[in-house]
């Protein structure tokens, strides 16, 4: 039998191993693991493998009109392989590239030197328009462009091409077989292929209309935005799914300058993880060299704060109160609360990326520590963005929606104090039954003292010969030239 290994691709359509796999002979078993490894690392959560199993759930069944089923394991990667090998010899195995972290990096590695020793051919295929392989980025925003425009693979028809359902049964007597029901929380996007497609199609013939306009909103962004991203972090669309209904979109003459502005996003979106699959080494040191040894101190009663949502600045603890419960916040959020644990809080950037990972539904290693690394100001090419947490409150939650959502503690607070509760007065107090320290802490930092620190310290390696010297070198393989004209 021929292999197909699911990992972050939990979908039919568009699947390029699967649509290869069809062509041979031998017939298909749809492999997914629950990997031991993956279950304990620090970087993932409940809600990630709660949306796999509720995407996994919905595959079943679509599988079924096809009399089949994907084999779904929990234990480690190469003795499934093993195990599986020895009850139907593989002839070969089909997966998409993954652009991971090192444990899954390691995980590869391990398989493939395993399959290597059986003769079994492993057939990987490119992944979002991600490459492998590349020393620079001369040809990638060109390749990337082809990439997202060639055809839509279909998905599979033919039921003779797959194991039997009664036979993947008998399958599952010899491997530990994972509990895919999961618990209803209605604050968290679902998983599956149906609901991504009904977000796909909402935000293309409404929602997008905004884009623009609310992008960088705390509550507004949350209608405004796509919210695509955990379905194509794990696969149940493809980006040039995407790619392509924004293309149709805007050739039907509506919300055009909203659909480019996306899609210049989804061109970036694959910038970062082609980093971070260049450089895959920024999950542990800073990219630029100068920023390696940074002298931050730990405070932890900051940092538990910070994760809390109990730092006395409205904008930072909504939005941190808002991530735990909803898995979810728009880019310029994510960018301040890093922002602000960084510089504000002056703390080490490794110590709130597993956290923040764990937090969003939508954790891709190569969005993460690129970014996580750019906001914290450790790259050397990218300005440094100490973002002003009580200017971003006033322009972009300027009423205070988003504020009150979240903190229920601040609801009687009027507008002008609703940005900076530590101005309230006495008198102000006892008028709204709001006790500054009380019922609401303090403010943890001076933020101006904090911004004033962080801006010298961080400008000042950026300014050294060393910052600049390996800029040089990062902007020399990460750099791409202009798409060129047809």
């Amino acid at each position: 039998m021929n292999v197909v290994w699911l990992k972050k691709d939990l979908r039919l359509e568009d699947h390029q191993p699967l649509f290869e796999a069809q062509k041979c002979n031998e017939k298909i078993l749809l492999l997914f693991i629950f990997e031991t490894e993956l279950l304990k690392d620090p970087h993932y959560s409940k809600r990630h493998f709660d949306f796999i199993k509720e995407s996994l759930q919905e595959l079943q069944t679509e599988l079924s009109k096809l009399h089949t089923q994907i084999l779904i394991v929990e234990g480690n990667v190469v003795a499934v392989f093993k195990k599986l090998h020895g009850l139907h010899p593989i002839k070969q195995v089909f997966s998409h590239q993954e652009t991971g972290i090192e444990i899954t990096y390691q995980r590869d590695k391990a398989l493939n030197n395993w399959l290597k020793s059986k003769n079994i051919p492993w057939q990987e295929y490119v992944w979002n328009g991600v490459f492998r392989g590349r020393k620079n980025r001369t040809t990638w925003k060109n390749d990337w462009f082809a990439f997202m425009e060639s055809n839509i693979l279909p998905a599979p028809t033919n039921s003779r091409a797959f194991i039997k359902y009664t036979e993947i049964e008998q399958f599952e007597n010899y491997f530990s077989i994972p509990n895919l029901k999961t618990k209803s929380i209605s604050n968290f996007q679902k998983g599956g292929v149906k609901t991504g497609l009904r977000y796909m199609n909402s935000f293309f013939d409404e929602r997008v209309q905004n884009y623009s306009k609310h992008i960088s909103k705390p509550e507004l962004g949350r209608k405004s935005c796509s919210r695509l991203s955990p379905y194509i972090t794990w696969g149940n669309l493809s980006v040039r799914q995407v790619y392509h209904e924004a293309w149709k979109k805007k050739q039907e003459g509506k919300f055009k300058t909203s659909i480019s502005n996306f899609t210049s996003r989804l061109r970036w979106q694959a910038h970062f993880i082609q980093k971070f699959e260049m450089e895959s080494a920024i999950e542990f040191q800073s990219i630029n060299r100068a920023f390696r040894n940074l002298n931050q101190t730990k405070n932890i009663t900051f940092q538990k704060a910070w994760e809390d949502g109990k730092t006395g600045f409205p904008l930072v603890d909504a939005c941190m109160r808002c991530l735990k419960e909803t898995g979810y916040l728009n880019f310029r959020m994510r960018a301040l609360v890093v922002s602000f644990f960084t510089h504000d809080l002056f703390q080490p950037w490794k110590d709130c990326v597993h956290y923040l990972a764990q937090q969003f539904l939508d954790f891709e290693p190569g969005i993460h520590y690129p970014q996580i690394q750019m906001q914290a100001g450790v790259t050397g090419i990218n300005t440094i963005r100490i973002y002003n947490v009580i200017k971003n409150s006033y322009e972009h939650d300027e009423s205070g929606t988003f504020i009150r959502k979240w903190i229920p503690e601040l609801q009687n607070i009027p507008d002008a104090l609703i940005h900076e509760p530590w101005k309230i007065t006495s008198i102000e107090e006892q008028l709204y039954d709001f006790y500054l320290g009380i019922t609401y802490p303090k403010p943890i930092i001076v933020p101006d003292v904090a911004r004033k620190r962080a801006t010298d310290f961080f400008w000042n390696i950026k300014k050294s010969d060393e910052a600049k010297n390996d800029s040089t070198r990062i902007v020399a393989i990460h750099t791409f030239s202009d798409r060129k004209s047809s």
